[in-house]
């Protein structure tokens, strides 16, 4: 599958499994991979395309959170490139570690059969709040903006083309079901009240020429992940207010003013009633 050039030396290329974006970027020493894809097989797929793109040998990996589709590759470029440093926030990395140990058994999704064949590489290099790369005549920023599509979510910054890849954080592709627009991917691992703050450090990376290279879909602006922002924002004010007003949490989505389809909340409202203190209202004493 073929890379697209998007800035000076940065490739992504769009995997068809999960429209999944991989990243490529190159340094003078060498080439950084920005997610893996999702299956040991799919992974070995990804390392043809790298080295079809002809422009050097990788030297690290990087994954922006700990879900499958963006991780499971990794075994298949330390079998081709040796032992290569593989780079997460820490929280990604102790929950690959747990993956590690726990298998790939209870996967029941597309691809079952090469993510049970797969075993999971657990990253090597952690760090809680930033890191850089040095790439000798350019770096890059590791940045853990805050919990939101997962507790471990990172974003690369490639300063000197203002590129920034922003993995699940944000998101151009629906979901499966979700219907036509972007839609972010809340799970039962995501953080939907703290998602709004993360996305304000994102923003805070950018300026109004920034290349935005979401988890899933094509490149956006800055302005579409302020749009996206906002919109998380709602669904965090959304839940909140329903928690102060004593709605149930199994009629929320019901009465709820969403900003998405509704049908695509039923884990951010999970989440955010379990994240919310839930005292029950009592009338005044008079």
């Amino acid at each position: 599958m073929d890379f697209e050039e998007i800035a000076d030396r940065v490739w992504i290329s769009r995997r068809a499994w999960c429209d999944v974006n991989v990243t490529v970027v190159r340094g003078e020493r060498g080439l950084v991979v920005v997610d893996t894809h999702g299956s040991l097989a799919s992974g070995r797929a990804l390392v043809d395309d790298v080295r079809a793109l002809g422009r050097g040998e990788v030297v690290a990996v990087v994954t922006t959170h700990d879900h499958y589709d963006h991780a499971f590759g990794t075994g298949a470029f330390l079998e081709a490139w040796g032992p290569l440093p593989v780079h997460a926030h820490e929280t990604a990395a102790a929950l690959l570690t747990e993956a590690a140990r726990r298998g790939t058994g209870d996967y029941r999704g597309e691809h079952a059969e090469e993510v049970h064949a797969t075993e999971v590489v657990a990253p090597d290099h952690v760090f809680s709040s930033a890191a850089v790369l040095d790439l000798g005549d350019r770096a890059l920023e590791l940045v853990h903006p805050g919990r939101g599509h997962t507790a471990g979510d990172l974003v690369v910054r490639v300063p000197d083309v203002d590129v920034l890849l922003a993995g699940d954080l944000v998101e151009e592709a629906p979901p499966a079901g979700a219907g036509d627009g972007a839609v972010p991917a809340y799970g039962a691992d995501s953080f939907p009240l703290e998602w709004p703050w993360s996305l304000d450090v994102v923003l805070s990376l950018t300026t109004g020429r920034s290349v935005v290279v979401p988890g899933h879909g094509s490149p956006v602006d800055r302005d579409f992940v302020e749009v996206q922002r906002n919109e998380i924002g709602l669904v965090a004010t959304e839940i909140r207010d329903l928690v102060a007003r004593g709605v149930p949490e199994a009629e929320a989505l019901a009465t709820g003013a969403w900003p998405y389809p509704a049908a695509t909340l039923a884990d951010a409202v999970a989440r955010g009633y379990s994240q919310l203190p839930r005292t029950p209202r009592r009338l005044p004493l008079v």
